[in-house]
């Protein structure tokens, strides 16, 4: 029996969900198709109607997980009460977004592999950081870190503010359990 087109479109969501969730957790090498495939709940000939190979699915996996970044931090930014930047950065380094790689943010766990992909994996992550500096530096002048900086100030500002909490994330779960963990935390959790 043939799938329709909705039934297929479903199906491709699920594995590229499932992609961007397991690329995360354990790296685009570390995920082979047939366990991708069954952890979606469809065969390993599915993925080949869906997909022209996995470095495809990679990219776009990739891009699906960046926008959940971005998403993230935007509601994070619009809910804050107080500082944008310290209320992200309290949610970013929360023990619940330390502990779960494959539910958390691609920079941390995915940048570092990307140069080794194609252009299009590049290009994702090279879109999503401009949006997400883009999101820091618009909370920067909203939020009482401002003091009257210009455009050029808050962008850098921003990106030292979006690579201080990549860098401690990464590191704290580099170091995961031990106490140099949880002082990596705190003391990037600490305003400047």
């Amino acid at each position: 029996m043939r799938m329709n087109r909705t039934e297929a479109a479903k199906n491709r969501e699920r594995v590229v969900q499932t992609a961007s969730e397991m690329f995360r957790k354990d790296g685009y090498d570390g995920t082979g198709i047939a366990a991708l495939m069954k952890a979606s709940g469809l065969t390993n000939g599915a993925f080949y109607k869906q997909f022209a190979s996995k470095e495809a699915l990679i990219a776009e996996a990739t891009a699906h997980g960046l926008g959940e970044n971005e998403a993230h931090w935007q509601k994070v930014l619009e809910q804050a009460e107080g500082d944008p930047l310290q209320a992200i950065t309290d949610w970013y380094l929360s023990e619940p977004h330390l502990s779960h790689r494959g539910l958390g943010c691609t920079y941390a766990t995915l940048a570092t592999e990307a140069p080794r992909h194609e252009e299009d994996v590049q290009k994702a992550f090279d879109q999503s950081i401009r949006r997400t500096l883009s999101l820091l530096s618009g909370a920067a002048e909203t939020g009482d870190t401002s003091d009257g900086a210009g455009e050029g100030e808050r962008e850098d500002a921003a990106i030292r503010h979006l690579s201080r909490l990549v860098g401690a994330l990464i590191l704290a779960r580099a170091v995961a359990g031990s106490t140099l963990a949880d002082r990596i935390v705190a003391a990037n959790k600490s305003p400047d």
